[in-house]
C-alpha cells in the first residue's frame, strides 16, 4: 500500500496521508502495524481512505491496520515545558476538583 510517502513536517519521517470517513486528513505510518488502530484501504479513485475499526464493523480483508503518525512521532511525544506564567489546563482541572 505504500505509494510515495510524504515526510512529517516535525520529524521528517515518512507518512501516508489518508482521508477519514469524516473527510479529514490523517497521517499514518507507512508500514502496517498489527497494534495500530486505523484501517486503511485504497478506494476506486486510488485515494487512501481510513477509518477506525469497531465491533460492529471489524477489519475487512482489503484493509490493513496502521498506526496514526501522531502516536509515534518523536516530536509530538515529547512534552514541551510550559513557559513561565502559563498554567497546565489538566493540572488546573485536577486542583479544581479537590
Amino acid at each position: 500500500m505504500t505509494r510515495h510517502p510524504a515526510a512529517c513536517h516535525d520529524c521528517s519521517r515518512p507518512v501516508l496521508w489518508t482521508i477519514t470517513e469524516a473527510g479529514k486528513r490523517l497521517a499514518v505510518d507507512p508500514a502496517p502495524n498489527p497494534e495500530g488502530n486505523t484501517a486503511i484501504w485504497r478506494d476506486g479513485t486510488g485515494a487512501l481512505r481510513s477509518r477506525r475499526p469497531s465491533a460492529e464493523l471489524p477489519l475487512c480483508g482489503w484493509e490493513r491496520l496502521h498506526m496514526p503518525h501522531v502516536a509515534t512521532c518523536p516530536a509530538r511525544t515529547e512534552q514541551l515545558a510550559l513557559p513561565v506564567g502559563v498554567t497546565s489546563l489538566a493540572e488546573h482541572r485536577r486542583r479544581k476538583r479537590r
